[in-house]
């Protein structure tokens, strides 16, 4: 994994971009110690689990294609808030 110095990666941004892309994970630093990592779409959608986009996600839910779905709501007061 390539280091990058937090004052080189935001000058060279958009190669630093291009490397996560091609080459894999970008790891950015700061005083010596690594605060960051940039990786590419591809792999944190891979790590993440968001292989399906939103669209695609709600085209497979059960409830798809129902017009008139009712949800129940809870006829109590709402929850006390703490100040």
């Amino acid at each position: 994994m390539q280091s990058w110095q937090m004052q080189t990666a935001k000058a060279r941004f958009s190669e630093l971009v291009k490397h996560a892309a091609q080459e894999g994970p970008q790891d950015i630093t700061l005083h010596g110690q690594s605060i960051a990592v940039v990786v590419s779409r591809e792999l944190f959608d891979r790590l993440s689990g968001n292989e399906q986009t939103l669209v695609e996600f709600m085209r497979a839910s059960p409830l798809a294609g129902q017009d008139e779905i009712e949800f129940e709501r809870n006829p109590g007061l709402p929850r006390e808030i703490a100040f």
